[in-house]
This record gives C-alpha cells, structure tokens and sequence, in this order.
C-alpha cells in the first residue's frame, strides 16, 4: 500500500536520482527512469562486508557513474541511523559516505528486530527517489552477478508485477 503511494508521490519530484545523500534536485523537468535500483542491506558493524562488495561487484566513483547514466542501474548500501541521532555511528557512516558516495540513508533506526520495518521503508524511500523497472534488496554479505542479474530482469520486462525471489512460508 505504501509503494504505491510512494509511487504516485514521485510524480512530484521533477528530478533524476540523487547520487548518495543528495536530496531531490535536478536540472531536468523530466524524471528519468531507471532500469533498476538496487538495495544493500547493511549494518554499521559490516564494514568489512561492504568493503568487499565494492572491491567485487559494485563499481566505485567514476565507472558506478557511468552505469547509473549508460545503462540505468543504480546501487546503494542501505543504512538507517543509529538509537542517538548523530552518534558515533552515524558520523562513522558519514565519513565512509564522504569517501565512497553509496549510502541510501533511511529515516529508520537501526536494529535486528527491525528488519522487516527497514525493508519496508527501504522500498518506500527508493520508489519515493527513483522511477526504476525494478526495485532490488539484497544483504550486503551476497555478492551478485549484476550483469546476470540485469539479463534475468531484461527477459521479464513485459510481464507486469514480476516478483522474482525467494518467497518463504511457514514459521
């Protein structure tokens, strides 16, 4: 329910997708749309994860640039902030965004047993920020063959509401 108000809501904003942190600007009256936005679920203690997604899959400055521009793909570690709002973990973050430019930051306080609220508003905020085909969540200890990855979305493009994934039932 709240995608699709999100979606609605982003008819609102007049730019493309912000790069990092950026709010929603733009210089253009017409909002691009992307082929995919994908979201790394990540946790301020996963440094050492997100260190390895960037030197694997996920390119860095320039090159992440390019095929944000060329070919639609957009990708960002997803973080919320900590229980003390400009803490030490959030600076932490801050400065790790400073360096690298990847972050989605999310109004949403970090915590395992809020998860599912993370992914919730995860969704709410990308479709909010990007007018994308797909929307992706992934945890930032899976590495993806993003190249795969936009070939299996690309044969699905015709099919209305795909959902592609892991879907679980039970307790």
């Amino acid at each position: 329910m709240e995608l699709a108000a999100a979606k609605s809501a982003q008819e609102s904003i007049l730019s493309g997708a912000p790069i990092s942190g950026d709010s929603e600007k733009g210089d253009s009256p017409k909002k691009r749309k992307y082929f995919m936005v994908v979201g790394i679920n990540t946790a301020f203690s996963s440094r050492k994860r997100r260190d390895s997604v960037r030197a694997t899959w996920m390119p860095q400055g320039e090159k992440r640039k390019k095929l944000e521009e060329e070919k639609g793909i957009i990708m960002r570690f997803v973080i919320g902030h900590g229980a003390t709002l400009g803490g030490i973990l959030d600076r932490a973050i801050e400065a790790e965004d400073r360096n690298h430019g990847d972050f989605l930051r999310l109004d949403h306080v970090e915590g395992y047993l809020e998860l599912s609220a993370k992914t919730k508003t995860y969704f709410a905020t990308a479709v909010k920020l990007w007018d994308a085909e797909y929307y992706v969540k992934v945890d930032d200890d899976v590495h993806v063959n993003i190249g795969t990855l936009a070939e299996t979305l690309a044969r699905h493009r015709k099919k209305p509401r795909v959902y592609i994934g892991c879907m679980k039932s039970g307790p």
